[in-house]
């Protein structure tokens, strides 16, 4: 049920509020507001161009959004023992969720196999935009999504 508790970052529990924002990555940019030795600097650029990412700021716009029963609703439509359906649900449990590229193709698989005449208008909205999503996301394997409720 959407209205379960979950714990926040401070390990407090508490209600999601009834907003499914999904986020993806806009940009990414080198934190430069310090003082970095140039050594440090080049260690910094190296561990970017190897895959690391310290002094890294990742910063996310809203793509797609829905209200908790949407989203609830939405989710009924795949199958209950699936992986797509357990990876999404894992929004109730933890409160958000992220989605990389490994996440892509067994996600769009899940949302694109289900009947058209199955979903509401608002519902196959939400499919072909989520599965836009996934194929940016599958097109540039830096970015990735992050569903949360704030």
């Amino acid at each position: 049920m959407y209205s379960k508790e979950y714990c926040g970052d401070d390990g407090k529990k508490r209600q999601p509020s009834d907003e499914v924002k999904f986020y993806t990555l806009h940009r990414k940019f080198v934190d430069e507001n310090y003082d970095i030795p140039e050594e440090a600097r080049e260690v910094l650029y190296y561990s970017l161009a190897i895959g690391h990412h310290l002094g890294i700021v990742d910063c996310l716009k809203v793509s797609l959004q829905c209200s908790g029963t949407e989203y609830q609703q939405w989710l009924s439509h795949l199958p209950e023992d699936g992986e797509a359906r357990r990876k999404m649900a894992g929004f109730f449990t933890f409160g958000e969720i992220t989605i990389f590229p490994e996440h892509t193709r067994m996600l769009a698989a899940a949302f694109d196999a289900i009947p058209a005449s199955q979903l509401s208008l608002r519902e196959q909205q939400l499919t072909a935009e989520f599965i836009g999503i996934l194929a940016a996301i599958h097109r540039e394997p830096t970015m990735y999504l992050m569903v949360r409720d704030h």
